[in-house]
């Protein structure tokens, strides 16, 4: 992930609103105690996502891919009031972290966390959503985005994690998580419903903004 130079990246965070000291110690608990710590969101690009949120205050949130909990509760700083951010994961090992981390931020009421396999549950809902994060399985980005699309209101946002992949994009031969990331991202840049920005911030987040119905 890291593909500008250290001190670049200490530089835009020090230039950067800090994170909550809630933040921060799901941070340091995140990379202390759980494997893959690097899935966390972190810092910056938590506070990227929290932004966005902001500026289009949201009623729906959908998240697939909660990991601990950090991406989620950044997200619902922008909640309109009333809304609800609905967060899948298939990770049944960290619920009790993550249910403790929403509970410490005061948002068990707001979100609606749900243990499964998105494939499943995402078609099942019945919510029209605002704004989706899409941060899981690599090889699912293209069937996540057809899912989420009729479910997605006019003007609505889709952030889609990793789209850079470590630099593996490029790959000429590559592996089937970078494959399935190449995929998404052709199928994005394709698709005229919607309008896109791929930004090189950490790993790479696709921005893309839905047009028309």
């Amino acid at each position: 992930m890291d593909l500008i130079k250290p001190e670049l990246q200490g530089y835009a965070e020090q230039h950067t609103s800090p994170e909550s000291d809630l933040l921060a110690s799901i941070n340091r608990e995140t990379q202390a105690n759980v494997m893959m710590p690097r899935m966390l969101s972190g810092h910056l690009q938590g506070r990227v996502l929290a932004m966005i949120s902001k500026m289009i205050r949201p009623k729906a949130i959908l998240e697939i891919g909660t990991f601990t909990g950090y991406s989620a509760i950044c997200l619902a700083e922008g909640l309109a009031a009333g809304g609800k951010l609905i967060t899948i994961d298939k990770n049944e090992e960290l619920e009790g972290m993550v249910r403790r981390n929403f509970a410490s931020a005061n948002l068990t009421e707001l979100i609606d966390y749900r243990l499964g396999n998105a494939v499943d549950i995402v078609p099942a809902l019945n919510t029209r959503f605002d704004l989706v994060f899409i941060d899981a399985d690599k090889e699912n980005y293209s069937n996540y985005y057809d899912m989420v699309m009729d479910k997605l209101n006019l003007n609505g946002l889709v952030l889609a994690d990793n789209v850079l992949w470590s630099g593996k994009v490029l790959d000429v031969n590559p592996d089937k998580d970078t494959e399935g990331i190449k995929a998404f991202n052709r199928k994005v840049q394709e698709d005229g419903r919607v309008e896109n920005v791929l930004l090189p911030i950490r790993d790479g987040i696709m921005l893309i903004r839905k047009l028309s119905l």
